[in-house]
């Protein structure tokens, strides 16, 4: 089977970048499985219940987020009912939503997606590596073909998340930075990995915000609003061929498609 993951989606542009180039991807490169990260996808900064739709209706299967998702508090009732939108697994007990998805596509492939968020100058949550074992034993019969979303900040802990699945899982994929690494391979055991995805966003920014506000903030080190950049907008993910019955992995293909907007 074939699977599309994207990076980060940022803002507006983001999202019509997804709107408008994700349905000719799942086309043309017969993807059967689409992913993205959506917890910028609201305005740069959390996910709201229009954004998240929005994503849905362009052609994405499953979203998965990390320490932003909670920006927005109307989420919170969306992603209990719609756990197509998941959360970091290794948040507490009692949190909004969950960290795991159990995909089954029309054509009978079984997928299970699971999100984690690092705790290297982040939060102090519980242990990712604890979580993601358990949330494996718990589901081991459902699929062989297993997607983790590694949503941290220092590339240590994404490449040690990606040797301690390898073999376990099908792809481990870093998100959260929003700077394609390239870096892609499959790992000895049939584990695919790539630090980071990159984003579906600006390229012209600073990871995905506009220039001017970031460096005032650098330069000041006072407060000022950062605001979504618009310029060279581009998608930026893999594209997985995984054995649907092994659950390893076949071949991993960083893509990076610009979008030119309608009339722009």
């Amino acid at each position: 089977m074939r699977v599309l993951v994207l990076g980060d989606v940022v803002g507006r542009p983001g999202r019509g970048a997804v709107r408008e180039l994700v349905p000719s991807l799942i086309h043309n490169e017969n993807v059967d499985l689409a992913l993205a990260n959506a917890e910028n996808a609201s305005g740069g900064m959390g996910v709201d219940v229009k954004s998240a739709s929005e994503l849905f209706n362009g052609g994405i299967h499953v979203l998965t987020s990390g320490n932003h998702i909670w920006k927005k508090k109307e989420i919170f009732p969306y992603m209990e009912e719609n756990p197509r939108l998941l959360r970091p697994a290794n948040y507490p007990a009692g949190s909004p939503g969950r960290g795991w998805y159990e995909w089954e596509g029309p054509g009978g492939f079984r997928v299970l997606v699971i999100n984690l968020e690092g705790r290297v100058f982040m939060r102090n949550l519980e242990d990712p590596f604890r979580c993601v074992e358990r949330i494996l034993q718990e589901h081991r019969d459902y699929s062989p073909v297993v997607l983790v979303d590694m949503h941290a900040e220092a590339t240590s802990e994404k490449m040690a998340m990606g040797w301690f699945l390898d073999g376990k899982v099908s792809l481990v994929y870093g998100t959260h930075t929003h700077v394609q690494t390239a870096d892609e391979r499959i790992l000895p055991g049939g584990t695919a990995y790539i630090t980071d995805l990159g984003m579906c966003g600006p390229l012209d920014s600073v990871i995905g915000m506009e220039k001017e506000g970031v460096l005032e903030g650098f330069l000041s080190q006072l407060p000022y609003r950062f605001e979504v950049a618009r310029e060279n907008v581009v998608l930026q993910g893999v594209i997985l061929d995984v054995d649907e019955e092994s659950g390893k992995a076949k071949s991993i293909r960083r893509i990076r498609v610009p979008w030119k907007k309608k009339g722009g």
